[in-house]
């Protein structure tokens, strides 16, 4: 059984969603990059824009090479694949303790630093694992 995707019927809010949705996904993509700034919720928002304003955008997004693989798994199966795992811990916690060692000075924002990337590896070890 397959849902009809919706879209806006009005010019001007499919390409403010679609301009959001870019927005989203170039966050997203910095998400990557960066540890503190989350990937996932940036993806899917992303694929929410784009349903709502272009069948093309979306379709390219579900379909693309690399994020697209790692989206369905995470809408469908509620997984994350463990290279993926593996990439994103190691490299949240090599930028957090560089940040706390050589960067942050203030001893509260290093606890803070140090917290908020146990907690986003605890969520991130929280999702069933898949291989690739």
């Amino acid at each position: 059984m397959s849902k009809e995707i919706k879209q806006s019927s009005n010019i001007l809010v499919k390409y403010i969603l679609a301009s959001l949705g870019l927005i989203s996904l170039a966050l997203a993509i910095l998400g990557i990059i960066l540890p503190l700034l989350p990937t996932t919720p940036f993806l899917l928002l992303s694929a929410a824009l784009f349903m709502k304003s272009s069948t093309r955008l979306y379709n390219w997004l579900m379909n693309h090479k690399y994020l697209g693989k790692y989206l369905q798994n995470y809408i469908h199966h509620k997984t994350i694949s463990t290279k993926t795992k593996v990439s994103a811990i190691s490299l949240l916690w090599i930028t957090i303790l560089a940040s706390v060692i050589f960067i942050i000075e203030k001893a509260v924002i290093k606890i803070v630093l140090l917290a908020i990337a146990i907690a986003v590896t605890i969520h991130i070890l929280s999702f069933k694992s898949h291989k690739e």
